[in-house]
């Protein structure tokens, strides 16, 4: 089963495999089976066609993949035009949403240790 371009996993049960689509996370996915009247518990290989295309259709009310990423990055463009200070943090590569730099932002800047060192080199053991 192929949405919005994504190739939904047949191994996993449908309203866990939905979420390998950008923009649906598991509450969208209950509620798009919800819509389209399927059990989240079945594999996408169970599926029948009717059911296929009513999970297509749910799917299609939401932004997602290309549409969302578009969006979401024009928003980031517009902060940085602005000059606001979200968007300089954001081109910065610094954390946007006031979280503490001096221990725990590794996760947006990378695993950057900006510590000295003794300064000598270490010698390659022949």
């Amino acid at each position: 089963m192929r949405i919005a371009g994504i190739t939904i996993p047949d191994l996993k049960r449908l309203e866990i495999g939905l979420t390998a689509v950008h923009g649906i996370g598991r509450v969208r996915a209950a509620s798009i089976l919800a819509a389209a009247k399927v059990d989240g518990g079945k594999k996408p290989t169970d599926l029948s066609a009717e059911e296929e295309a009513a999970i297509t259709k749910s799917v299609t009310d939401y932004r997602i993949e290309g549409e969302l990423r578009r969006e979401v990055n024009a928003n980031i463009k517009r902060l940085k035009d602005i000059k606001s200070y979200r968007g300089e943090r954001h081109s910065r590569g610094l954390p946007v949403r006031g979280q503490r730099t001096k221990a725990n932002s590794r996760s947006v800047r990378g695993n950057v240790r900006k510590t000295m060192t003794s300064g000598r080199r270490k010698v390659d053991k022949k």
